[in-house]
């Protein structure tokens, strides 16, 4: 069977697969890997080697020269310059946060306005677990009510920027049935499918095939595998249609448990994408498979 036969390719492309770097992370720091970037221009050369390694996007949450993570506008503003300085990546920002309100979130939206940006589809348990520590190394509520959605969605429509539906869990996926009867949300559609969260979906590729089984058909999807899950799960999206989203946000090592450098994930993500006979797809290729202007 060939890829163009595949239900599960959805609105995907069957030879050109969008690769996605998740560059900082919010929760990530410099003392579990020293090859994480803080500043603006350490991001946006990371941006620029992760595209020539292959990724059509990145995505990002700032942080100051510290490592704290922040939302301040002009920092947000500073690395989307950078980046546009050197590389014509797609930019996707992060909005999710814990605590903080939510129009500290949009206001760079509104004045930056990035190619993308995610919309955290739901709330959820979002903890991390140490077997050997036998204690959780964070334990927090990811709050996502359904005003604060709306909230979100109608900021990107209003500012063009293009939402990219974070799903952590099965019901997240079904969250978007109101937003689509009231036109907020319009076909086609840009999904990650979070996996192996400790609160969301166990990462497996039986419940990966579950998870794109309900999406639209017409819809775009990535798998997001966090820490070890990342390379299984990668591995299946591709043969399945799908695209992924690589970087040391969501893991830090090679296959072979090397700790690694973003663009070296993406070449590594870019090398499982040829050999299940497709190519990266560059950021003018992605822009046309997710349906944006």
């Amino acid at each position: 069977m060939t890829l163009d036969n595949q239900e599960s390719i959805k609105g995907n492309d069957s030879e050109k697969a969008i690769i996605s770097a998740a560059l900082t992370g919010a929760l990530t720091t410099r003392d579990q890997c020293e090859a994480i970037p803080y500043t603006p221009e350490e991001i946006a050369e990371d941006a620029a080697a992760a595209r020539e390694a292959g990724a059509s996007i990145a995505h990002i949450h700032a942080r100051t020269d510290n490592g704290e993570q922040t939302f301040d506008t002009e920092i947000y503003q500073e690395i989307y310059d950078e980046i546009r300085d050197r590389t014509d990546i797609l930019i996707n920002f992060s909005t999710g946060a814990m605590d903080v309100p939510p129009e500290e979130r949009m206001d760079y939206l509104r004045e930056v306005q990035p190619d993308i940006a995610a919309l955290n589809m739901g709330s959820m348990n979002y903890a991390k677990y140490s077997e050997s520590r036998d204690d959780f190394v964070f334990n927090m509520v990811f709050e996502n009510s359904f005003d604060d959605i709306r909230k979100f969605v109608r900021t990107m429509n209003e500012s063009g920027v293009k939402p990219e539906l974070e799903c952590f869990d099965t019901g997240h996926i079904g969250n978007i049935r109101p937003l689509l009867k009231t036109g907020e949300l319009e076909h086609p559609l840009q999904f990650s499918l979070i996996m192996g969260v400790l609160g969301g979906i166990p990462a497996t590729v039986e419940n990966l095939t579950n998870q794109v089984r309900q999406l639209p058909s017409d819809a775009n999807w990535q798998v997001i595998g966090i820490s070890e899950d990342q390379w299984p799960l990668a591995a299946a999206a591709l043969s399945m249609g799908g695209n992924v989203r690589v970087g040391l946000e969501d893991n830090f090592y090679l296959p072979n448990g090397e700790m690694a450098t973003n663009p070296e994930l993406v070449e590594k993500a870019a090398e499982l994408t040829r050999n299940v006979g497709r190519e990266p797809a560059t950021p003018d290729e992605a822009r046309k498979i997710l349906g944006m202007e």
